[in-house]
């Protein structure tokens, strides 16, 4: 079994080429290739060339693990550890030439479902900006090298806090209603658009905390170990791990004053 560090340091590898691949593929010009759960929820083509490069360079590096991707199928590995890869999250900042989007790799061990894996490593890829976020579970994170820690002592009403919003109208509008309640409580909302950027923003200190709805397991799962790492608390709905129904990330004394207002509005959701 390799170190956590060495999954890291593939993790990263990988990451960086298939950034460097988006990075081309957007300045030569974007051609979306599909629409998936609305016509506002694209697929570009180069997605999926970043998936088949990042799918082929960890078959390679480790042909016995499993892998979960964005753009094509999950496939069970014997290792007991799945690589679970984002190759452009921000897909529509990067349609839109918006510098915010990442390629996001991580690998876990067990069963390809947060709330069940624990993870072991992951990067995030900001090519526009040349900025490598990265983790080792137990290591710390760091960006292009240099330790992360979240913002400590931030109350409620001066944090900083990020959020984003489905593709279906219902669901936006339903999240929209929580941000009309939120932001008259904290310092001021932000939606960035790429949810692994987000929790790396939190790691970084440039948001105080970040939650949403509708996430999937590639969405957060390199960012919140990156955010983790940083000495952020993660959690869920009703204090089961992040995940679909909920995410919240904040250094652990504001995710308690952050926490109640959540789930009491997301709770109810259910």
């Amino acid at each position: 079994m390799p170190s956590n560090a060495e999954l890291r340091d593939i993790a990263v590898t990988v990451a960086r080429r298939a950034a460097a691949l988006a990075l081309q593929r957007r300045r030569d010009g974007v051609e979306i290739a599909a629409s998936k759960s609305t016509l506002t929820d694209i697929v570009t083509k180069a997605d999926r060339e970043a998936e088949d490069l990042i799918r082929a360079a960890i078959a390679a590096a480790r042909p016995r693990d499993g892998f979960l991707g964005e753009e094509s199928e999950g496939e069970p590995g014997s290792s007991g550890l799945t690589w679970v890869v984002d190759p452009i999250d921000g897909t529509v900042n990067y349609f839109y030439g918006i510098p915010a989007y990442a390629v996001s790799v991580a690998v876990v061990e067990g069963e390809p479902d947060p709330a069940t894996w624990r993870t072991l490593a992951g990067a995030v890829v900001n090519p526009e900006l040349d900025e490598v976020f990265a983790a080792a579970a137990g290591a710390g994170s760091t960006l292009n090298g240099q330790p992360l820690h979240v913002h400590e002592g931030v109350q409620l009403p001066l944090a900083l806090v990020g959020t984003g919003f489905g593709y279906d109208a219902e669901v936006r509008r339903r999240q929209a209603a929580f941000v009309h309640e939120l932001i008259p409580q904290v310092r001021d909302i932000r939606r960035i658009g790429a949810a692994s950027l987000d929790l790396c923003n939190v790691a970084a200190g440039r948001l105080d905390a970040y939650y949403e709805r509708g996430l999937n397991p590639w969405d957060h799962a390199a960012g919140a170990l990156i955010a983790s790492e940083a000495g952020a608390r993660v959690g869920g709905l009703g204090g089961a791990p992040a995940g679909t129904r909920l995410i919240l990330a904040a250094e652990p004394g504001l995710f308690e004053q952050l926490d109640p207002l959540v789930q009491r509005y997301y709770g109810a959701w259910e």
